[in-house]
């Protein structure tokens, strides 16, 4: 069966792509810090006839990462769909405006967004080219297309790890690598709004952009989901 790895998989857009690419019939890797919310999902999972399995890692421990990805790899057979989507920790992840910005505030979320889907794509992609086959998915707000000064130091890595998926796709398309790389901007806020002014999705209205970047659309180098 074909596999998918979530890197950053919570309980609402984690658990929705989750759910999409397991009702097509593929086995869910669900990689985030916390081993106990993780084994919340994959029961969840489990119950509606999806085979799931947790590998904890945290995406700031690069090396760590990359054992959580080899062993699903090792668990599934390989890895199909490789999809990063963490989200910082309310209370942890300060948000910044441009004048209040310092370099660290930048370097938090560089390494949270940017290093740790680098990470999360060299564990996976050299067996994705041996294959001649594979999809690489990044989630980022839509801030990384269209800049919002309250959250400037998140934007900015955000921005960061667009650009490098916009040319990870144009590298791989023009290689003739069958591998799809693509970038999701999501313009609203997750289950409950946390900006004031950006109206909520539920995350079953953008899991379906992620099924279609991987079937339908794989020429496409970027999907934003919009309310």
């Amino acid at each position: 069966m074909p596999s998918i790895a979530i890197v950053g998989a919570g309980p609402q857009l984690g658990l929705a792509i989750a759910r999409t690419f397991g009702s097509q019939g593929f086995d869910v890797a669900l990689i985030s810090r916390d081993r106990g919310k993780l084994d919340d999902l994959v029961g969840k999972l489990t119950a509606e006839g999806v085979n799931a399995a947790a590998f904890p890692a945290d995406v700031l421990d690069r090396a760590g990462l990359t054992e959580a990805l080899k062993g699903a790899a090792a668990e599934f057979g390989g890895i199909d769909v490789l999809e990063y989507s963490p989200v910082g920790t309310f209370g942890v992840t300060a948000l910044t405006a441009p004048t209040g910005t310092e370099p660290s505030h930048v370097e938090f979320e560089m390494n949270f967004q940017l290093y740790g889907a680098i990470a999360a794509t060299q564990a996976v992609l050299p067996a994705m080219r041996e294959a001649g086959a594979g999809t690489l998915l990044y989630t980022t707000g839509a801030g990384s297309i269209r800049p919002d000064p309250r959250v400037a130091n998140v934007n900015a890595a955000a921005a960061a790890l667009r650009n490098w998926v916009m040319n990870l796709h144009k590298e791989l398309a023009d290689a003739g690598t069958g591998i799809q790389a693509a970038h999701i901007g999501i313009d609203s806020s997750i289950g409950v709004s946390v900006i004031p002014g950006l109206e909520a999705a539920r995350p079953e209205q953008i899991a379906p952009l992620y099924w279609e970047l991987h079937t339908a659309e794989r020429d496409q180098a970027e999907l934003v989901f919009k309310l």
